[in-house]
């Protein structure tokens, strides 16, 4: 084995040298880059576009600086090929292949061949490295001898277990190294089209989700490098968990966000009511907004009576009304629609006026001065404001949840209490579920933009000004010599006006993240199942092309306004044109701890089968019933701190902040409830913020009350059971639930 360790480890540091070189190379170029001192926009230009693409390049390189080659595959006709995180080429010679990018086809048989279909593959060897030294080399020679026995649906079962054993940092890293058979095939699926992974616990779903992403922007580099890809995570502290992966992986032009950041310029973070969420997010919300805008249009109970240039003039119903329906048949949204409503009020005000002034004795001019007259006067304008206000979605949201009538109009058929969990100041900040009302708030509203329109148009007119100043200066320097081409011969101002228009160098996740009416070339969710159907409204407008991957477990459902079957989330956008395929292999929770989940699993009432573990630790759960529930907590933490790897303690809502100061006073260091420090040792959260997360122990507190306090109390605990990658413990004053009666007291 020391033998073929060197041999591993001289062919490993000459691809490092390869890698030096490109990145010295790039590192060269992006100093030369920077050193250019011209301010002309086309150098301005270069300059910036030069800089973006060696610091990108860059920063690939330093992100497969601890793990460059992983593998090696021996080929039945005695050729031989390395797979690695990126590709690298002899340029030399012939540009032969000294490391294949583990996306490239070739690379498929490192993760499909067994010894049934071997692939053309004689010998799979994985290769272990830290940093730039090779530590291990494990063969999988794959004849039929040694395919007997083999462990069944795993490859590289010696590389697999070792990740899995590893004790976990805080960060997600990547699985390029033990991507398993059904997992490669999910990974290189097709783009098009909807694909559903259904996978319980601990299958790698969310590794095979970014994974999946770094394949398609691999394969489909320039369709999805214009449009981008967009990633949806449960919540801020698992998009922070997983931050590294796509990075480690070349990728950094993927965007990552939560629901609550899908309305460009908002965060949605602030906690609220399950219950106010899962109103919020049923459907229902898209007709009370359409209800809440028509509110907003306002009829007068009397008539308004308007003082112009000294006149009265008068606004009745009647007239509002009729102003009302000719805009509204435009079927423009309510702001693209003001400017129609706007127009008819002050038609039926000239009218008025011209029949003061004698209409017969006035001409289409003097007609025309006085509708600009009215147009312009402050106290029509007000009244125009009153009867058919410019909203913003931020507007209208907020003014509905301050207002209990407001709310009554816009949500008829809820009780009393209902929308009593609705009400709010408008100074308090948005929550998740609020966002996907912001952006149906915005597509129901509109803008009108010919403001907007006008400043672009006089933008244009200024910069076409002064490009026309430059050219006369250039003009009078030059025209003492007739034999010379001056600027007037080369371009003319509107073309040296746009090519100073400064351009855009941002990336297109960048991009995406502000603009609303971005579409996607794909939408990758995780945790897909707690998503509320307002949530699948919006994600449906981003990616009107429907190429989607939706990972989840509807057993871990814990929203009350999640799903419980795919079809339900699918079906009203594209019926049953969609495709699932399931993971079934857990390697994260091993079997002790899995088989205690299990029984929860049979308490759901689902028809789902609990994944299998493909390892086994040892250790059996265990429990402890106290009367000193913090205190014995924050003992058994700092208990658990002295094994290597994460701790969680899992704690229902009502008990944070007890159990977070017990375990703060004995450890420090520990991270206590939302958004923690993922390098925190110890960690205090509630089950909702583990979600997606993987911790080497769990420590769950008051199971029952767990149970008790979600609306979706089984799968709350089956989440909670299922974080662990090594040893679970259980403290409990109450009696444990029936299911987790049989882990042995301690």
């Amino acid at each position: 084995m020391s033998t073929e360790i060197g041999v591993e480890q001289e062919y490993v540091s000459m691809l490092y040298a390869r890698l030096d070189g490109l990145r010295a190379d790039s590192g060269a170029r992006l100093a030369r880059t920077l050193r250019e001192t011209s301010s002309s926009p086309t150098a301005m230009t270069h300059r910036d576009a030069e800089t973006a693409h060696h610091s990108a390049a860059l920063a690939q390189y330093g992100a497969v600086e601890n793990g460059l080659c992983f593998g090696r595959l021996d080929f039945a006709d005695g050729g031989r090929g390395y797979i690695g995180r990126l590709g690298l080429f002899d340029e030399s010679g012939d540009h032969e292949p000294l490391l294949m990018d583990w996306r490239a086809p070739a690379s498929r048989p490192f993760y499909l061949a067994t010894a049934a279909s071997p692939d053309g593959v004689r010998r799979r060897r994985h290769i272990r490295t830290s940093r730039r030294r090779v530590t291990a080399v494990d063969d999988e020679v794959l004849d039929l001898t040694a395919g007997r026995d083999a462990h069944e649906g795993v490859t590289g079962e010696a590389a697999l277990l070792s990740a899995l054993n590893a004790s976990r940092t805080g960060r997600m890293s990547d699985i390029v190294e033990t991507i398993q058979a059904e997992q490669d095939e999910i990974i290189r699926s097709a783009l098009n089209g909807v694909l559903v992974v259904q996978g319980g616990p601990g299958t790698g779903k969310t590794a095979v989700a970014l994974h999946r992403a770094a394949f398609l922007l691999y394969t489909h580099r320039e369709q999805l490098s214009r449009r981008g890809v967009l990633v949806i995570g449960p919540n801020a502290t698992f998009l922070k968990y997983i931050g590294q992966v796509l990075p480690s992986l070349g990728e950094t032009g993927v965007l990552l966000q939560t629901v609550g950041e899908l309305y460009p310029g908002e965060r949605g973070v602030r906690p609220e009511p399950a219950r106010a969420a899962e109103i919020k997010g049923r459907l229902d919300a898209v007709e009370a907004l359409r209800r809440a805008v028509r509110d907003r249009q306002v009829v007068p109970d009397e008539p308004m009576t308007l003082v112009v240039e000294r006149e009265e003039l008068t606004l009745d119903g009647p007239t509002v009304l009729a102003a009302q329906e000719r805009a509204r048949r435009s079927r423009k949204p309510h702001n693209a629609a003001r400017p129609l409503f706007a127009e008819a009020v002050v038609a039926a005000l000239t009218r008025q006026e011209a029949e003061r002034l004698g209409a017969d004795f006035l001409e289409e001019g003097d007609l025309a001065d006085i509708r600009r007259e009215l147009a312009a006067d402050d106290e029509v304008r007000a009244a125009i404001e009153e009867l058919w206000p410019l909203l913003t979605p931020q507007t209208l949201l907020s003014d509905l949840y301050a207002c209990p009538d407001r709310l009554a109009v816009a949500f008829p058929d809820l009780r009393e209490d209902e929308r009593a969990l609705l009400l709010r100041s408008p100074r308090l900040g948005w929550t998740a579920a609020d966002a996907p009302l912001l952006d149906e708030a915005a597509e129901l509203l509109g803008v009108d933009d010919r403001l907007e329109r006008a400043r672009a148009e006089q933008r244009r007119r200024d910069e076409q000004d002064y490009a026309q100043g430059v050219l006369d200066i250039l003009q009078l320097e030059d025209e003492a010599d007739p034999d010379i081409l001056t600027a007037y011969d080369l371009i003319d101002a509107s073309r040296l006006a746009e090519r100073n228009d400064e351009e855009d160098h941002r990336t297109a996740a960048e991009r995406a993240a502000a603009d609303r009416d971005w579409t996607f070339g794909h939408v990758i969710v995780d945790e897909a199942q707690e998503l509320s159907a307002m949530a699948w409204r919006v994600l449906m407008r981003r990616c009107p092309s429907r190429s989607m991957t939706l990972v989840g477990d509807v057993a871990q459902t814990g929203d009350l306004a999640g799903a419980t079957a795919w079809s339900d989330v699918l079906g009203p956008y594209v019926e049953d044109r969609w495709r699932q395929t399931e993971l079934t292999v857990n390697y994260r929770t091993p079997a002790e701890v899995m088989a205690v989940a299990a029984s929860v699993l049979a308490e759901l009432g689902t028809s789902l089968t609990p994944p299998s573990s493909v390892r086994e630790t040892g250790a059996d759960p265990w429990r402890v019933r106290t009367t000193d529930l913090a205190g014995t907590v924050a003992a058994l933490a700092a208990e658990g701190s002295a094994h290597p790897g994460t701790l969680a303690v899992l704690v229902p809502e009502s008990l944070v902040d007890q159990v977070g100061k017990a375990v703060a006073a004995r450890l420090p260091d520990a991270a206590i409830g939302e958004h923690p420090e993922l390098e925190s040792q110890v960690a205090v959260l509630t089950v909702r913020q583990s979600k997606g997360l993987e911790f080497d122990g769990v420590l769950l507190v008051e199971p029952a009350r767990v149970v008790a306090e979600s609306p979706r109390g089984r799968n709350d605990l089956y989440v909670a059971l299922t974080r662990a990658t090594q040893r679970l413990g259980v403290v409990h004053t109450e009696p444990v639930p029936e299911a987790l009666s049989a882990i042995a007291e301690r």
